[in-house]
């Protein structure tokens, strides 16, 4: 059936549910492409960034290389960074007598850890909506059908294939476009999922030896200024 007969011959429920699965198609797609580019992305720009950290001679030299970059790692060498700086400048001061430099860093540090962390989760809970929402949203448009050709049996009076030939097939073109819109955002979803749980936890390990590293060069003030 054509789908385009749908729009022509349909209703208004029947139209807005093919909108609705329409959208949600498109946004799931949306969502696809983009945060499979970033995803991308971030693990290039991680892997850079953890190569140039590691393999700069000194703090001065590994501040300079990581300056332009957008990665995940680089965000949190920089905090880490910009707080050891700040410990520094304020040591004997209150903020310095406040704390030790170990509670100090890992608190920036967390901070960074948890907003990076956060920034992954963005487009998941669309694709989990409409992944449980979309078989459902169709389903809707399959009983509106149905309706539909009942009423027109009533109408005719007697059984016939004309009478329930279009509303039955507007039934079903509406459970596969549900169909259609659902899969590709459940298998989105478990994809991206499992991409975020392996960066979260890429970033925690750095998140660790980044600490233990400035930790460890702490009282080395020429290092980091």
């Amino acid at each position: 059936m054509n789908l385009m007969t749908v729009f022509q011959q349909g209703d208004a429920v029947l139209i807005a549910v093919f909108m609705i699965l329409i959208l949600m198609s498109v946004l799931t797609w949306y969502l696809i492409i983009v945060r499979g580019v970033q995803t991308l992305r971030l693990r290039r720009a991680n892997r850079e960034a953890e190569n140039a950290l590691w393999g700069a001679a000194d703090w001065r030299q590994a501040e300079t290389s990581l300056q332009h970059s957008q990665g995940q790692f680089a965000n949190l060498a920089r905090a880490g960074l910009a707080a050891l700086k700040q410990y520094q400048s304020q040591a004997g001061r209150a903020l310095g007598q406040a704390c030790g430099v170990d509670e100090f860093l890992t608190r920036a540090i967390r901070k960074v850890l948890s907003q990076e962390m956060a920034r992954q989760e963005a487009g998941l809970t669309v694709l989990a909506s409409i992944g449980s929402t979309a078989p459902f949203v169709g389903l809707f448009g399959t009983v509106w059908g149905i309706y539909h050709a009942l009423v027109n049996i009533g109408q005719a009076g007697q059984m016939s294939i004309g009478a329930v030939a279009g509303p039955i097939g507007e039934a079903l073109v509406a459970t596969a476009a549900g169909l259609a819109a659902a899969i590709p955002a459940v298998l989105a979803y478990n994809a991206l999922t499992r991409a975020q749980r392996v960066m979260s936890q890429e970033l925690d390990y750095f998140a660790h030896d980044l600490h233990a590293q400035l930790l460890t060069q702490s009282g080395e003030s020429h290092g980091v200024r």
